[in-house]
């Protein structure tokens, strides 16, 4: 018996084009099954549904509906048989044009797959990164109790010009060459003098001055500050100070200790900040040593072109994070995502088009990492599957939505893909020391 015809052809970006010919005795079975699926649908008098002859079903439903039905049954069975005999690793879904369907003639469709690039890894056992000694100073520790004796400070409202050590509650008004700034009009902001939280220098300007008082003057922003649109300009500033509160701080004492927790004395309050700030310091020390170590696996790796589909997934999936971050489900006062773009002064397809080498950079990893999973037989077992689920469980307790994710076929796939990356890193983070 005549079988299916193929004919493969690479194109760029990592596709593949197929076109088969199914002959139409081969089709055959896929036409009985169309009209079989279409009858249980079809409403003929005198006849419950599935029950009417055949003849009187495909008279009812049109011979186009049948082919169509048949095509699309025949792609289903097919396209899988032909990814599992040319060996293939789609990356996404194939794009179908049907190129020949008449009765009684060969069905001709053709496939646009795209797959999955291939890698072929540097020596990644070769990475070295020197760990860096995490030293936590007296100075850090003092300021981080600085910190908490200000919380616990009591504020008193006072009707005198203000003085270092106070908090200063104003409205500000930003200017560039006289235009007010677009966002940088800010009521009932407030800054403890003496500190440069906002912006070095602020305070120093506020300092000495009263209630309903008002202070103009310019300061020139530092050529590296986060908001580029800002970044090195001379910016003017007009503040009309509204009121000045009096800090009243308590005793670093023993006393202070114990009501900032189960401490007994004020070095069992040091001795745990230092602790915890040895932690942050380890964290971001290992987040740094990861960072080096993917950047070099990229590196030292080649990389096969990367399909469209893959890129525009991952671009989803970063816009969705940011959007995430943005609009916090958790503050009702959080900025829309939309309001964002407009202070960007970008559309979203522009900051998606900014994103692509991010985008490829992510997808160069997690295509390395899951090629030293591969060649190191690392995979995630069952019970370290089930331990992940209960953990993200008490994560999510309270989100029917994610909790139901979790127990799906994807919600696993996904996490054994976390566990695994999780894996890879540790071994690369242990290798590289």
């Amino acid at each position: 018996m005549k079988k299916e015809r193929m004919i493969m052809k690479k194109l760029p970006k990592n596709l593949i084009e197929i076109i088969v010919e199914l002959p139409a005795r081969e089709m055959q079975p896929f036409y009985d099954e169309a009209i079989g699926h279409l009858s249980e649908d079809v409403q003929i008098p005198g006849f419950r549904p599935g029950k009417a002859p055949l003849p009187m079903v495909k008279e009812h439903v049109g011979q186009g509906k049948i082919l169509e039905h048949a095509a699309e049954h025949a792609i289903n069975e097919k396209y899988p048989e032909i990814v599992e005999k040319e060996k293939l690793i789609p990356a996404g879904p194939p794009q179908v044009q049907i190129q020949k369907l008449a009765p009684d003639n060969p069905f001709v469709f053709k496939l646009t797959i795209p797959l999955m690039p291939r890698v072929k890894l540097g020596d990644y056992r070769k990475i070295k990164i020197k760990k860096n000694k995490i030293e936590i100073k007296d100075e850090e520790i003092n300021q981080a109790v600085k910190q908490l004796q200000l919380i616990a400070g009591q504020e008193i409202l006072v009707n005198r010009n203000s003085k270092k050590g106070d908090k200063v509650k104003l409205d500000l008004n930003l200017f560039i060459d006289k235009v007010p700034l677009e966002g940088g009009q800010i009521k009932d902001f407030s800054i403890i003098l003496g500190q440069d939280q906002y912006l070095s220098g602020l305070a120093d300007n506020l300092t000495g001055l009263g209630p309903y008082q008002e202070k103009e003057f310019s300061f020139t922003y530092p050529v590296d500050h986060y908001d580029k649109k800002l970044a090195g300009k001379k910016v003017d500033f007009k503040a009309n100070i509204k009121d000045v509160y009096q800090i009243n701080l308590p005793e670093l004492d023993d006393k202070f200790a114990l009501s900032m927790g189960p401490f007994k004395t004020i070095q069992g309050l040091k001795d745990k900040i230092k602790e915890n700030l040895s932690r942050e310091q380890e964290d971001k020390e290992d987040q740094k040593r990861e960072i080096e170590i993917l950047n070099q696996l990229i590196e030292k790796s080649e990389f096969e072109e990367i399909p469209e589909v893959l890129v525009e997934y991952e671009l989803d999936k970063m816009l969705a994070e940011l959007r995430g971050n943005i609009e916090r489900p958790d503050n009702p006062n959080s900025p829309k995502f939309d309001d964002y773009l407009t202070s960007i002064k970008k559309t979203e397809e522009q900051l998606k088009k900014e994103l692509i080498p991010n985008a490829e950079k992510r997808i160069k990893t997690a295509l390395a990492i899951r090629e030293i999973a591969l060649k190191e037989n690392i995979r995630a077992s069952e019970e370290e599957l089930k331990k992940e689920i209960e953990q993200m469980k008490e994560i999510y307790k309270n989100q029917e939505r994610a909790l139901k994710n979790l127990e799906s076929e994807a919600g696993k796939i996904y996490l054994k893909n976390l566990i695994v990356n999780r894996k890879v890193i540790d071994m690369l983070k242990k290798k590289s020391l």
